[in-house]
């Protein structure tokens, strides 16, 4: 059984129950054995909570390691006076007992072990097959929301507004949201915000109640709920009626602090922001980069499509143009699922790109069937351009096809291009105003890993408000005359090569 499927906001940190430095002096086995004892000695219902989740742990442990379970008949030993006994146990036993460990403190009320029993069915943990087991979750759900746990009330609601364990109910899931709210849980504060603001989930559209559900969620904010940082950078970009006030500075300010809890969109905001010096934001390069790099990083399309052009065209004092670098930022766009998108499929453009690519050889040696091959896919989503490129006459014949593919299996292709899944582009290493160095690194990294620097937030009162955006370098500044010069040059680029293959289409 896979234990990944259960993800990080669905687990609560007992990081402290894992072993420490001196673990090897005590067997991991041994150590359960004695947790274990220690657990059913006392009625504290913490106590064995906190043991049933550090069986979950060793259940990962034994998944991730892929030692082999014993066999069923084999028990658990408990005699901890003979040090020469280890615990053997599958990932399934640990399971097991934690299940039903949780069930007996779940029982006796506590909200902490109804909720994570909750999350272990809701996540598939406890199905043969990693099924998600919403109808035996949703009872726990609602059993800790009724002891005030903000977060069991949270998904609650959202079960009752999916219809996930039990019938829809937009009724029941504003009330359940109401009441994790009131618990200061931001995601259900920004759930209500949005429903105030757009009159959903029954209710009528109340436009400042809204915004105040979304300026309370945006105090909470954290890693796991940024969005109402960037709802509110949106909002306040336009301006809503006569009640939320269009104030660029400020939402540029709210973009930056989404961004620093690594939300992609603020990123990729925040990098039209720089490249085309919207929102009152002067144009830097080396801050688009930068934040179309935290996007890209964590699979946003477009972002990774922006990353396409800025090394196509290159920045002058900053970064040479890299052919090869643009056709891996491109395939990676047009293999990252666009939100609101049918199922596994990427950008249309991106797909587009990287067919035009292949077909007048950018950054990857000529392949006419490859071409045709994302030609079709960005017609599939209505990209005009490849439909007029399908409807040329020059696909490759069958015989072409099937030599060119022949080639690409004889050949080893750079690890950059091998394949969309396993590729990943070089991460792009935070800015610093205060240097002319290129900050551009060729090592791939997460996009945690690669996170901005945390920085104050305009809502919190213990923080104080950014006292002024990031400042753009004076060799960045000098390198870009206006916030459209990319565009020529990335025109003239493509001139550059339309003459290699003067039937090419063109890009733009």
């Amino acid at each position: 059984m896979s234990l990944y499927s259960v993800g990080s906001e669905q687990l609560l940190d007992h990081s402290h129950l894992k072993p420490g430095d001196n673990a090897s002096l005590l067997s991991y086995a041994k150590t359960i054995n004695m947790y274990r004892a220690n657990a059913k000695k006392t009625n504290d219902v913490e106590i064995q909570c906190d043991f049933a989740i550090f069986l979950v742990e060793a259940a990962k442990r034994l998944d991730e390691s892929g030692d082999p379970p014993p066999p069923p008949q084999q028990q658990q030993q408990q005699d901890l006076g003979d040090d020469t006994t280890t615990t053997q146990s599958s990932a399934s036993a640990y399971l097991n007992e934690a299940e039903k460990l949780l069930k007996q403190v779940a029982i006796r009320g506590h909200s902490a072990s109804q909720y994570y029993l909750a999350n272990m069915y809701s996540s598939g943990l406890l199905h043969k097959s990693n099924k998600f087991e919403y109808d035996r979750a949703f009872p726990f759900y609602v059993q800790a929301a009724k002891h005030h746990h903000p977060d069991a009330a949270y998904r609650t609601a959202k079960c009752y507004e999916d219809g996930l364990g039990t019938r829809r109910d937009k009724g029941k899931a504003v009330q359940f949201y109401r009441k994790a709210a009131t618990l200061n849980h931001p995601g259900a504060m920004y759930r209500l915000g949005l429903a105030e603001i757009k009159g959903e989930l029954g209710l009528s559209s109340n436009i400042r109640d809204g915004h105040k559900w979304l300026k309370r969620s945006a105090e909470a904010s954290t890693t796991e709920y940024p969005h109402a940082l960037h709802e509110l950078g949106h909002l306040h970009e336009r301006g809503l009626a006569s009640i939320i006030f269009q104030d660029h500075d400020y939402a540029v300010r709210l973009y930056q602090d989404a961004s620093d809890l690594g939300y992609a969109p603020s990123c990729f905001r925040l990098g039209e922001c720089y490249e085309f010096g919207r929102l009152g934001c002067t144009v830097d390069p080396r801050l688009s980069m930068h934040y179309y790099g935290l996007a890209a990083e964590q699979g946003h399309p477009h972002a990774c499509f922006a990353l396409t052009a800025w090394y196509l065209i290159g920045v002058p004092g900053l970064m040479e143009p890299s052919d090869e670098q643009a056709f891996a930022w491109a395939k990676v766009a047009a293999h990252s699922p666009v939100k609101g998108g049918a199922h596994h499929q990427g950008l249309a453009r991106a797909e587009y790109a990287v067919g035009y690519f292949y077909e007048v050889g950018i950054g990857i040696e000529k392949n006419m069937t490859m071409a045709w091959t994302y030609y079709r896919r960005a017609a599939e989503q209505g990209e005009k351009r490849a439909m007029q490129r399908l409807q040329s006459g020059d696909a490759p014949s069958a015989a072409e096809q099937t030599a060119q593919m022949m080639m690409m299996d004889q050949q080893q292709q750079p690890a950059v291009y091998q394949s969309s899944s396993a590729s990943t582009p070089p991460a792009l290493s935070p800015p610093h105003s205060n240097s002319s160095e290129s900050s551009l690194s060729t090592n791939s990294s997460s996009a945690a890993a690669g996170a901005t620097t945390t920085t104050t937030h305009p809502h919190r009162h213990s923080m104080q408000p950014p006292q002024q955006r990031p400042t753009p370098t004076s060799s960045s500044s000098a390198s870009v005359a206006s916030s459209r010069s990319w565009v020529k040059k990335w025109k003239q680029k493509l001139n550059w090569t339309k003459s290699r293959s003067s039937s090419s289409p063109s890009l733009v």
